[in-house]
């Protein structure tokens, strides 16, 4: 299957045209000046010494990198921000080793210690280093970054895979796999392939250094050979980042061994470990999966950026095989457990992404740990760990390579977002509102071949050929499609015990929660009538319509316990998307809510 990449892609209008440009226009220069604040830009210029304020972190090579990666994603760069990434890029030179190393935590703070300690992200941040480098070199067409990230991965190569003489094998984060796949793309370079090959063979033969609160390297991915593996373990963004490279690589090698344990691996996380809004990371305790079925609401972790190693994975399994259910998961993490992550100004964000929050409750607990990531209510702008606000940027802006892919005799759609798509010769135009509704129009130019438009499971009144609808197009031809948009209630397997007799509520792709500033609080108790007129208007909150219908919810007695009664207020609940909750101050917010 072939890639139409974010480069042949511009989105033109609607609903991801917004995000972009609040991204363009506000998240990139608030993200920077965070981290400009904090100190993260200036330690790229090496001349922390002890004693100074503002150390550099061991992770902080990787925040930069992502937010120069995104950067270069949209496709024109500022002059101002070509200024502050020229300026990072003659700091990073100026700092790079002799023998290619960089790092500005080990630079400057422990010298003697360079690759000696597995869980101190190195390659981790080497990896987004290498990204970003491959992002600005194709955005720009200047080399000397990219050249400078060459450097780096040679050693590396050296250390790793020739001489052996780093203290351990395998990334304690993984993310450099799938980093030297597109820095071989990007420069034709095989060894840089065989290197992140390397790295994914490597790892799980034996056990190595990770954190203690983990056994039998479960914590990252490291408990047998990846071609063993058969579920989704431990840390879910380092699990995802090393499922994507797993996917790059046994697609590239035609590996179907490698091939079969990604598609067990995603088989395991969509069918047991995915909450509904598309997030993974049942709990804080190493920010990780856990058993089948436990998804608990309220103390759910569901990190921004672990939906979006979600969509990545799922992306590249998309690359190996048409199936619609790739597709499907992106979309479910592109409109909810993802998108939740950022404020709708774009200025402030969610580290975890909880399906339910009554403030008092998690202000108070303290079985988990009060700090800034968890369990807050409300989004903040910058985290010590601050890894999800670049992120969202790099993300956002290449949203477009999700939407298409093709072969030889067939063009797929699998996203609705109006833009314009130019590839293999072809050139797509879609036209459309979605989510807010279900009309996609598709002008097709090019050689005459199939197009196929994937219609989502919400959609029952098309029939479909294994989730698509297939249409024999010619140069210059127009197809319409009218997905319909229902509110519609979803129910999850009884083995979620916390969601035993509770529904979700959708519209479209669309998870909607309840929020106490329209519905008053408590919101646990509130009983919405399925039988009643459900009423769709527009909102100042967000571009997707909320969804209004009649509710209940108990008479309060002024006593601990009482006798049960029928004694009930009648109201109308007001549901918004998902996304856009916490946007209004601090809320209780409920997902999965009783129906009669």
């Amino acid at each position: 299957m072939n890639e139409v990449s974010y480069r042949d892609i511009t989105i033109t209008d609607g609903f991801w045209k917004t995000r972009q440009d609040i991204i363009r226009n506000v998240t990139i220069d608030s993200v920077y000046d965070r981290f400009f604040d904090t100190g993260r830009v200036e330690a790229f210029e090496m001349k922390w010494k002890e004693g100074d304020d503002k150390q550099p972190h061991i992770f902080w090579d990787s925040d930069i990198a992502k937010w120069i990666e995104g950067v270069a994603l949209f496709h024109e760069i500022t002059p101002e921000n070509e200024k502050k990434i020229e300026k990072i890029i003659d700091d990073i030179e100026c700092g790079q080793d002799e023998n290619g190393y960089f790092n500005i935590f080990f630079t400057v703070v422990k010298p003697e210690e360079r690759f000696t300690h597995r869980t101190e992200h190195e390659l981790y941040c080497a990896g987004h280093l290498m990204e970003a480098a491959v992002a600005y070199f194709r955005q720009t067409g200047r080399d000397r970054f990219l050249k400078i990230m060459c450097r780096y991965a040679d050693y590396i190569e050296k250390v790793f895979k020739i001489e052996k003489s780093a203290a351990f094998t395998t990334p304690g984060h993984e993310e450099i796999e799938l980093a030297l796949v597109k820095l071989y793309s990007a420069t034709e370079e095989k060894r840089y392939l065989e290197l992140a090959k390397f790295f994914i063979d490597e790892r799980g033969k034996r056990l190595e250094h990770t954190y203690g609160f983990f056994v039998d390297g479960m914590y990252d991915q490291c408990f047998k050979p990846v071609r063993e593996q058969e579920t989704a373990e431990g840390h879910c963004v380092r699990a995802c980042y090393l499922y994507s490279g797993m996917a790059d690589i046994a697609r590239i090698y035609d590996d179907e061994e490698l091939k079969n344990a990604c598609r067990m691996i995603f088989d395991d996380i969509v069918n047991h470990k995915m909450y509904i809004t598309g997030g993974i990371g049942s709990t804080p305790h190493g920010e990780a999966f856990t058993i089948k079925y436990d998804l608990p609401n309220m103390r759910a972790y569901t990190e921004t950026c672990a939906a979006i190693s979600l969509a990545y994975f799922a992306h590249r399994m998309q690359l190996i095989e048409q199936k619609k259910i790739y597709a499907d998961i992106i979309e479910k993490v592109i409109y909810n457990g993802f998108l939740s992550g950022i404020s709708l100004d774009g200025k402030a964000f969610f580290y975890e992404n909880p399906l339910e929050i009554i403030p008092e409750l998690r202000h108070k607990d303290v079985s988990v740990k009060n700090g800034e990531r968890f369990p807050i209510t409300e989004r903040l702008e910058v985290f010590d760990c601050s890894c999800c606000p670049p992120n969202v940027i790099r993300f956002v802006a290449a949203i477009g390579d999700f939407a298409y892919t093709y072969d030889e005799n067939t063009v797929y759609v699998h996203q609705f977002m109006s833009g314009e798509a130019s590839f293999d010769g072809r050139k797509i135009i879609q036209q459309t509102n979605y989510p807010a509704d279900g009309k996609v129009k598709i002008t097709y130019y090019g050689k005459p071949c199939r197009l196929a438009v994937r219609v989502p499971d919400f959609c029952e009144d098309i029939e479909t050929e294994d989730g698509y609808v297939y249409f024999d197009v010619e140069d210059g031809m127009e197809t319409e499609i009218d997905l319909t948009m229902p509110v519609y209630f979803v129910e999850s397997n009884p083995l979620v015990y916390e969601n035993c007799g509770r529904y979700a509520v959708m519209r479209g792709p669309v998870v909607y929660c309840l929020e106490e500033k329209d519905n008053g609080k408590v919101l646990r108790d509130v009983v919405l009538d399925s039988s009643s007129e459900i009423e769709e208007t527009q909102s100042d909150l967000t571009d997707v319509p909320v969804v209004k219908m009649k509710a209940y919810r108990r008479k309060a007695q002024n006593k601990l316990y009482y006798k049960k009664t029928d004694d009930m207020d009648e109201f109308t609940a007001t549901l918004i998307p998902y996304y856009a909750f916490a946007n209004r101050g601090e809320n209780e917010m409920l997902v999965w809510m009783q129906v009669k």
